[in-house]
């Protein structure tokens, strides 16, 4: 029952972002950078697309796999390992892009510059043991 609330909320902010030229009008990603990211379904193939806030590093968008400090990483994180070549939708344009989990020295530059702007991320980090992946999205 909660999945179809957390979906539905989902749902309403892709057609709110799609219907305001890439702009979130209501709710709490009001004012933040958001991107809507769709995957191919690791196992059923089937595109999925999920809303997530971005920090930019240079020409390349980043996302982070916090799933709000849960033990598990998010399905979408999942889908783009086994299909890395995804579909990003920021502002009013439609761009394909190339994902990859950045590593070492660089995950954590990243994470940190994308908790500098979003600083609920840091309590992210503090609340699960896994190490929360960082994506670079570039674009192709």
């Amino acid at each position: 029952m909660a999945r179809s609330r957390f979906s539905g909320f989902n749902e309403q902010l892709i057609a709110d972002f799609r219907a305001h030229g890439g702009k979130a009008t209501s709710g709490p990603f009001v004012g933040r950078d958001l991107l809507l990211l769709t995957t191919k379904g690791a196992k059923s193939g089937t595109k999925r697309t999920t809303p997530v806030v971005f920090t930019r590093d240079a020409d390349r968008y980043v996302i982070v796999g916090s799933k709000g400090g849960a033990p598990t990483h998010p399905a979408w994180y999942h889908n783009l390992r086994a299909h890395p070549v995804v579909t990003i939708e920021v502002g009013d344009h439609t761009l394909t892009a190339r994902a990859t989990p950045a590593q070492g020295a660089e995950r954590r530059r990243l994470y940190d510059q994308h908790a500098a702007k979003f600083p609920a991320f840091a309590d992210y980090e503090r609340r699960t043991m896994r190490q929360i992946p960082v994506i670079v999205l570039e674009p192709e």
